[in-house]
């Protein structure tokens, strides 16, 4: 940990995060903590990135090399670093050498994609959004509002379909082997990606989304956090047959991805009736590294989806808190013009909007089809 200056400031994300997160009134909060008031953390609260007192200590400075009052950014939470290290980067001008058309920076969404999915956008106005958290005001940005959803399993989800279906251990072996041919690491997801791509071919498809027209899954295996807030909601499975092979491994892969898709497309309906605008998506995270996660959650979501070069969001976004409390900019969003660099753009196929909007009545269907179900057996 960087100690600063001894004079101690409170974050602003930790106290909007903390308090609403485990559902305790402020007075309430500093009990569950353990302290008798706030003013044991102190009273000095700062916006993200701005200057921690002096900067640096004499002993920190000297145990890490550096000069003592070295500027210090008051910290945010990792996710909240990855929009402030992504939503800034401008994508690539498009093939006519014309700069990529962005929407406004409040109607950018930024998928956060990993173990876990966070989704992240900002408002001027605050827009409660059942389901979602916040809205948080200056908790990423000074002076603007932020709401949260979220997915509990994300890259876990995609694991468990993977490691548990009895074809994992031949796909594995045979990925092994290929990296050996290669010389490279050949991941499992992109080697289910090349047999997606192959069978395909094989069966005469228009898209490769099309192999999951008779599978379906509901993804919520460790309950719902957005936008239903129902900690109680299972998995599901539509479709399963007696086929144990190579193929129906990539074929619950593929509808796992598109799961976490429609999860995502369920959060934005509610950001959007709640008076939120989407117009874009930015993404990082693990999973962004994953093609046919990008490509599809572009085609479910019929948006546009920006991948900044710089692989590590979440690190940019502390740089760019660093540079913001150097006062070398003059404010965060400077910061984030001049440091996040660029991206490049998938666009969303619209050949295949009609098939993910079938599959998109069928998620929805999905959950209230189990919400009936319970309400039988409890009945």
């Amino acid at each position: 940990m960087i100690r600063p200056d001894p004079m101690f400031a409170l974050r602003v994300c930790f106290l909007c995060l903390l308090w609403v997160s485990l559902g305790y009134a402020p007075g309430q909060l500093w009990v569950h903590l353990g302290v008798c008031s706030g003013s044991a953390f102190g009273k000095n609260i700062q916006s993200p990135g701005a200057p921690c007192g002096n900067g640096l200590c004499d002993s920190v400075a000297m145990a890490m090399g550096l000069k003592a009052g070295t500027p210090v950014g008051t910290s945010i939470v990792d996710a909240h670093a990855g929009v402030i290290g992504s939503v800034g980067c401008v994508p690539k001008a498009t093939t006519e050498d014309k700069p990529f058309p962005l929407p406004d920076l409040t109607s950018r969404l930024v998928l956060i994609c990993g173990t876990s999915n966070c989704h992240m956008i900002i408002s001027r106005n605050p827009h409660f959004v059942p389901g979602v958290w916040g809205p948080y005001y200056s908790a990423i940005l000074p002076g603007l509002y932020n709401a949260e959803g979220g997915q509990s399993a994300g890259g876990k989800l995609i694991d468990e379909i993977i490691e548990s279906h009895p074809a994992y251990i031949e796909a594995m072996k045979d990925a092994e082997a290929l990296s050996k041919q290669r010389g490279k690491p050949v991941h499992i997801h992109d080697y289910l990606n090349d047999w997606l791509n192959t069978y395909k071919t094989r069966d005469n498809l228009p898209f490769v989304s099309y192999l999951t027209k008779d599978f379906h899954l509901y993804p919520d295996f460790y309950g719902n956090r957005s936008p239903l807030a129902d900690p109680t909601l299972k998995g599901m499975k539509c479709g399963l047959t007696f086929s144990i092979n190579l193929k129906d491994l990539a074929i619950q892969y593929l509808a796992s991805i598109q799961a976490l898709a429609y999860g995502t497309r369920h959060i934005i309906d509610e950001m959007k009736k709640a008076g939120h605008s989407v117009e874009i998506i930015y993404m990082c995270g693990g999973l962004s590294k994953n093609s046919l996660y990008v490509e599809t959650h572009a085609n479910v979501l019929g948006l546009p989806v920006v991948l900044p070069q710089e692989e590590e969001s979440v690190l940019v976004g502390s740089a760019v808190l660093g540079a913001s409390a150097s006062k070398d900019f003059s404010t965060i969003q400077d910061a984030m013009l001049s440091m996040c660099g660029e991206g490049t753009v998938t666009e969303p196929s619209k050949s295949e909007a009609e098939f993910h909007d079938k599959k998109y009545q069928v998620f929805r269907k999905m959950v209230e089809d189990q919400k009936q179900y319970r309400a039988i057996m409890n009945g």
